[in-house]
């Protein structure tokens, strides 16, 4: 990571001369402004100005264009503007882009008061919900991706049919077909090291191209920052390799899903708290398994996201848990200090924040009402009688609309937000399918 001190001697130097300003928005996508660095430094350093952006990028649907229903933003407001307020603590080089380094914000109003429907702001105030009770979430997130030789421009052009795999078999494990791309892979895990951020891994997936990298785990916030950096810094990367990636949940109905296995624990006093507490962590995965179906909406937020729960297909479609069982919707591993809960559900288009904040609340919802958790599944979960993850987005905006668990985490103008989301998502959906869709997700999911 940057200090302020370093970025101030690299902007004397020329080193650094622009300072991306970002937030993320409903679709888990980097918005902001580069500013000259001079410029960020005259004016947010030294005379503590915040960047101002136009409040309708919190109120857009895919394709960029303003969707009534919001309350915070609509034409009879004026659409005007809120503040990007940057959290300096991640503040950090991009190393793939010259002479730039990148900031990610908090939205706020003018009078200084947070937008609570930002993502990042849901996700606090989750965390603050966990630290009331004397905890720190944990999370980490494992993002898979395709790998594709065209170009995002080929890939338009082609209406996003007819794309081609970077290599044309299985890549799960495989040393030598990852090899093949390893020039484009490296170049991530390194740049994303040089970031700010902790690579562990990059592996083949169950696909032909498809890849996953992953990073060390961290506190809830830190966590879905670097994911959301990673994911936005892996296409620009990919772009200047003359190639694409797509972390769509379903690119195509053949073709195994993108996944988003994401892992929770919770550390108090900088311990870990599910070491020696068994009581605690199954109060944990209880939550987390009795509220999924309400919070789908936050761990499968788009249609296509529902495409990728097949049989067989190592996406979920139930809520059973199970010890190191991939075929559950909750796989538990790890030992004392490791042990965790693997969440499988999420699919690569879900936004960090808003999973990680769902996951929270239900993990507090558990912990708050002493759920417990039900027997673990063994065998083959597709297979069982265990309760069902919603299939369709219908089911989900069902669900949300029903309970009451998200209200009394979440607040009405969140949950309302969202739900305001899902519905906009559905109507789209009903109007135009198919090959329209893929062209909505392809690139900007």
């Amino acid at each position: 990571m940057l200090s302020t001190d370093a970025l101030r001697k690299l902007v004397s130097t020329g080193e650094v001369d622009t300072v991306v300003v970002a937030f993320t928005d409903m679709q888990g996508r980097l918005m902001g402004k580069r500013l000259h660095a001079e410029f960020f430094v005259e004016e947010v350093l030294d005379a503590e100005h915040a960047v101002e952006g136009c409040n309708y990028l919190l109120a857009l649907e895919m394709e960029m264009d303003p969707v009534p229903g919001y309350e915070i933003a609509s034409w009879d407001q004026g659409y005007g503007d809120f503040d990007i307020v940057p959290d300096l603590g991640t503040l950090r080089r991009i190393p793939w882009l010259e002479g730039t380094a990148l900031v990610l914000g908090d939205v706020q109003w003018h009078d200084g008061s947070p937008v609570g429907p930002s993502p990042r702001q849901v996700l606090k105030a989750q965390v603050e919900r966990a630290a009331v009770l004397g905890f720190v979430p944990m999370a980490g997130s494992e993002l898979e991706f395709y790998l594709l030789k065209e170009t995002f421009q080929e890939a338009h052009a082609k209406g996003y049919t007819g794309l081609t795999p970077s290599v044309p078999y299985v890549l799960d494990y495989h040393v030598l077909g990852t090899t093949y791309d390893e020039p484009l892979l490296r170049a991530i895990r390194n740049g994303m090291q040089a970031a700010g951020m902790r690579v562990e891994t990059s592996k083949g997936e169950a696909w032909p191209g498809q890849q996953e990298i992953n990073f060390r785990y961290a506190d809830a916030v830190t966590m879905a920052d670097n994911h959301v950096v990673y994911k936005n810094g892996a296409k620009e990367i990919a772009f200047q390799h003359g190639c694409s990636i797509t972390f769509m949940a379903k690119p195509f109905q053949d073709w195994i899903g993108n996944s988003c296995h994401i892992h929770s624990s919770l550390q108090k006093d900088g311990e870990a708290a599910f070491a020696d507490d068994d009581a605690l962590f199954d109060r944990w995965l209880a939550g987390q398994i009795a509220c999924a179906k309400e919070l789908a909406v936050f761990f499968a937020p788009t249609i296509n996201s529902y495409k990728r729960y097949a049989a067989g297909s190592w996406a979920p479609t139930t809520l059973a848990w199970g010890h190191d069982n991939r075929t559950c919707g909750f796989r538990v591993v790890g030992r004392g200090k490791a042990r965790r809960v693997e969440t499988r559900i999420p699919g690569g288009d879900v936004n960090p924040y808003l999973a990680f904040a769902a996951m929270i609340a239900a993990g507090l919802h558990g912990i708050e009402q002493g759920l417990e958790a039900p027997p673990p599944l063994e065998g083959n979960a597709y297979e069982s009688d265990a309760d069902r993850f919603p299939s369709t987005m219908r089911a989900a905006i069902e669900g949300l609309e029903s309970g009451t668990m998200a209200r009394a985490a979440f607040g009405d103008q969140v949950v309302d937000h969202y739900l305001n989301y899902a519905r906009t998502e559905q109507a789209l959906y009903d109007r135009f399918v198919t090959d329209w869709e893929r062209a909505r997700y392809f690139e900007r999911g």
